[in-house]
């Protein structure tokens, strides 16, 4: 279903210019987007806007001007959003994810990983939209996976924490809402530091020195775009199915750690990866890790829902515009 309004445009033609109405196809879906301007957020907007679905995306700092401007902390914005837009799904992307960060700027992570999810579910509730709230594999303490959406959570670091109690906050707002827990993530950056994956391009490339890699943690490597269009498939379910909603799990099925990841991206670029030193022993820097939290997806994957792009392929086409040296790319691309 869509609906029609009219759009002014010029049209040119030989020796003048005319304004001309045209009808323009609006979708009847509607999708509203957190975390929009974030490495995630983007693609779940690229996956909606694309899809026939009407998709509003909001930010903060970076928001405008193709996104809303909207402080997540600021509950009469967040109120005055959802009743303007009536969305019928909201993807709950932004947060504070970065472990480290959260470490030393609790409050502030809490704020926003918690009460602000919290204050969307119960406006969502509000409106009847489905709320997906975007979680963390680090809600587990990573001793004995697979994990299960019924398995009990044991994060050992605030960040994971702060994740949990934002589930728990969004839940208990919003009965009908979904939590999508998610590993580590990576896609089309638009810098190195955006991903835990994409941030180790540099250390590969520049390969006359040796760099030091995690060969501990053991990690899933996951494609933004394949979570977009989970959250697309979860959304669309719901839209027939109303029993949908609480838990789910969504992953790469390609166990990697950091050395192995870094290794990956040396050889889909024809790169060297002799200067590439694995370490394995547990970090002791910085906020605890879980060990191996991998996530058991077979429960969405029952409902016919999700998508996984080969490591390779993805991590290919999210970092050659990074790549420095451009001969490279003949033998990569050609």
């Amino acid at each position: 279903m869509v609906g029609r309004e009219k759009e002014l445009k010029i049209r040119f033609v030989p020796g003048r210019c005319e304004l001309v109405e045209e009808d323009v196809h609006i979708p009847s879906r509607r999708v509203l987007i957190t975390g929009a301007t974030g490495l995630l957020g983007r693609a779940v907007f690229k996956e909606f806007n694309e899809n026939n679905w009407n998709a509003v995306g909001c930010g903060y700092r970076r928001a405008q001007p193709r996104f809303e401007q909207i402080n997540l902390l600021d509950s009469i914005a967040v109120h005055d959003i959802i009743h303007d837009f009536q969305p019928h799904v909201i993807v709950h992307c932004a947060a504070e994810r970065r472990p480290d960060v959260v470490e030393s700027q609790p409050d502030a992570a809490s704020q926003l990983n918690v009460a602000a999810s919290g204050n969307l579910a119960k406006e969502a509730a509000g409106v009847g939209a489905f709320l997906i709230y975007i979680s963390t594999d680090y809600v587990f303490d990573g001793t004995s996976p697979p994990y299960k959406e019924t398995d009990v959570p044991n994060p050992l670091n605030l960040y994971g924490k702060t994740k949990l109690e934002g589930e728990k906050a969004v839940l208990e707002n919003n009965e009908d809402a979904a939590v999508l827990r998610i590993p580590v993530l990576y896609g089309d950056v638009e810098r190195l530091e955006e991903s835990a994956v994409t941030v180790m391009f540099d250390k590969v490339q520049f390969s006359n020195k040796s760099a030091n890699m995690d060969h501990w943690q053991q990690r899933f490597p996951t494609n933004v775009k394949d979570v977009a269009t989970v959250c697309r498939q979860l959304a669309e379910k719901r839209m027939l199915d109303p029993s949908v909603k609480g838990t789910f799990h969504w992953s790469g099925n390609e166990q990697m750690t950091k050395y192995e990841m870094a290794c990956a991206i040396a050889d889909a670029f024809n790169l060297p990866s002799s200067h590439l030193r694995p370490i394995t022993d547990c970090p002791v820097v910085g906020a605890l890790r879980p060990r191996n939290a991998q996530l058991d997806c077979s429960k969405l994957e029952m409902l016919g829902i999700g998508q996984r792009t080969p490591f390779r392929a993805g991590i290919k086409e999210s970092l050659w515009p990074f790549l420095v040296d451009k001969r490279w790319r003949q033998t990569v691309f050609h």
